[in-house]
């Protein structure tokens, strides 16, 4: 059974470690931890990872978070997975740091990457999986905090946050969104 698991953020040196890429940092993370590796491919950087029966298709868009739905919906199509295989994992500025929420459907909630998916499927019925990047800015700071550096209290938690979100990427391919969602969304 094949889930595609796509991990928004954008590509170029100035995006690495940044809020928004925290898709890509998931994954990458995934991807070490398995170790395998991605390769690019069309519209995205795309990794295998086989476990407990399952097959997850890896991808982080290549073409820039405004246009992520280009890169979903093409490995949807070419891997014929179905849209309830199909998690994103993206960030959001609603929820503390850390927090993860796993919908099975739902609002873009503002965030350009999800709009572009949404747009690309002409659905808003596939799973997704926010990690909170807290709103610690001031006014009209939005885009500086989005795209900047995790600041050093941040940083000392990540590594077990997504450890987390791992957990719960294997949990949604084993025992569905569902359950995942009770197991993970209060924690």
């Amino acid at each position: 059974m094949k889930y595609l698991i796509a991990g928004l953020g954008n590509i170029g040196d100035e995006y690495t470690n940044t809020r928004h890429n925290i898709g890509f940092m998931i994954l990458d993370a995934w991807a070490q931890a398995s170790n395998v590796f991605f390769s690019q491919d069309r519209h995205a950087f795309v990794a295998e990872i086989k476990t407990r029966g399952r097959t997850f298709i890896l991808i982080k868009p290549t073409t820039y978070m405004n246009l992520s739905g280009k890169a979903v919906h093409y490995w949807l199509q070419k891997e014929n997975i179905p849209l309830e295989r199909l998690l994103v994992v993206t960030d959001d500025l609603a929820l503390p740091f850390g927090k993860i929420r796993i919908r099975m459907k739902g609002s873009d909630g503002g965030h350009n990457g999800l709009k572009s998916i949404n747009e690309l499927l002409q659905s808003t019925e596939y799973s997704r999986l926010r990690f909170g990047i807290g709103s610690e800015f001031s006014k009209g700071h939005q885009v500086d905090y989005v795209l900047g550096k995790w600041d050093a209290e941040e940083q000392k938690n990540l590594t077990t946050r997504i450890e987390k979100v791992i957990e719960s990427i294997l949990s949604f391919g084993t025992i569905g969104v569902e359950k995942t969602m009770t197991n993970f969304n209060s924690k």
